[in-house]
């Protein structure tokens, strides 16, 4: 019966305002495997809290077959808040689910945990100190993956936190993690990790699930070479910032602009407050967790620093860093420029051209091209 509501439940899901494409979908066997897991531990009519729903299959599936007296949600990406909220429209939910922020409103009273499995081990730790110090006594953590991208670091993680990690049996590529018995807390909590990068004499503030934690990605290394030849903005723009280092170096080099930094993910734009904060910048920049600049107006920015990503989940697609790249266009003024840098495989050039202007290559290593976009007239 879970097998036939789930079923239909999934085949009307969609990742919208996410890319979507032929060869992406919104659910996995995973979303499958945890929900009928959960219904199989007789876990129904429970509190439950579901964490890292991509696209609302967790929720929605948990909705459907747990019937949870409570029904509480975190997403890192506001694209996936999102994409729940319109599947649930889509599908008429009746059990109202609330998003939460990662922390005690989200695990308070919870007794199953449903995880999708994260790509880092800080940020799977970040979860499972949260869960082990806010949830109930009784909690049963259920966190599933994909077989090819699970370690045994990330048993090693939840062992840290709890008395019982148990591994259970793989299906159809998928395997679930079931931890229970929290171990009281024995250290404050340590995110944000706050990590002093002395090549740039900056503290970089990052929690768990931020792109290249505290350290300083080989791209952002190499766009920062050019920093020197940007033109001094208005309101400069760091767009899929991560931790904020383009933002907290940008602002050092120019005193006189206010910077943003936005990013999708809560994750990311708390740690570049965290960093703005550690630097002494907080009364120069900004940030905001929004899609795609989605919230800026028209020709209102004088320049973007773009690092985009080149991966869509698990899989490398360059929907992302397209999107982005339109988004600069549509908000840059007249003049203003686009400063990029992306893998060298990648083909944006003509992208650059189209949706924002004459773009110039200003330098090209063995992984990276930078290049200076200026937005034409409009």
């Amino acid at each position: 019966m879970a097998a036939d509501t789930l079923a239909g439940i999934f085949q009307v899901l969609r990742r919208r305002p996410d890319v979507e494409a032929p060869n992406l979908q919104a659910w996995d066997a995973t979303d499958r495997l945890l929900l009928e897991t959960a219904v199989q531990l007789g876990r129904a009519g429970s509190t439950v809290a579901v964490i890292g729903d991509r696209y609302g299959a967790l929720t929605l599936g948990a909705s459907a077959v747990l019937a949870p007296a409570s029904l509480r949600v975190h997403q890192d990406l506001i694209t996936g808040e999102r994409a729940l909220r319109l599947n649930a429209e889509e599908l008429g939910a009746g059990i109202p689910f609330v998003q939460l922020p990662l922390g005690e409103e989200l695990l308070a009273g919870a007794d199953t945990v449903l995880l999708q499995l994260p790509k880092t081990l800080a940020e799977l730790e970040e979860i499972a100190a949260a869960v082990a110090l806010h949830a109930a006594p009784d909690v049963r953590l259920l966190a599933g993956g994909r077989v090819k991208h699970m370690s045994l670091g990330m048993n090693a993680v939840l062992e840290r936190y709890f008395l019982s990690v148990q591994p259970q049996l793989a299906r159809q590529k998928s395997r679930i993690l079931l931890a229970a018995g929290p171990k009281p807390p024995t250290t404050a909590a340590r995110f944000p990790v706050v990590e002093h990068l002395a090549e740039l004499d900056l503290d970089v503030a990052a929690h768990g699930a931020v792109f290249a934690g505290p350290r300083l990605d080989i791209g952002t290394r190499f766009l920062l070479a050019f920093l020197p030849a940007m033109k001094p903005a208005r309101l400069a723009v760091d767009l899929g910032c991560g931790t904020g280092i383009l933002a907290a170096m940008y602002a050092r080099q120019f005193p006189a602009a206010a910077v943003t930094a936005t990013d999708q993910s809560a994750a990311a734009v708390q740690s570049a407050l965290a960093t703005a904060r550690a630097n002494g910048l907080a009364d120069r920049i900004s940030v905001l967790q929004d899609d795609a600049l989605g919230t800026f107006s028209d020709g209102s920015v004088d320049a973007v620093l773009l690092n985009p990503p080149f991966h869509v989940g698990a899989g490398v697609h360059a929907g992302a860093g397209l999107k982005m790249i339109e988004a600069a266009g549509r908000v840059l003024a007249s003049g203003g420029e686009l400063w990029t840098v992306y893998n060298r495989h990648l083909a944006y050039l003509p992208a650059l051209e189209r949706h924002v202007g004459p773009t110039v290559v200003e330098g090209r290593n063995a992984k990276f091209t930078v290049t200076r976009s200026t937005r034409s007239p409009r």
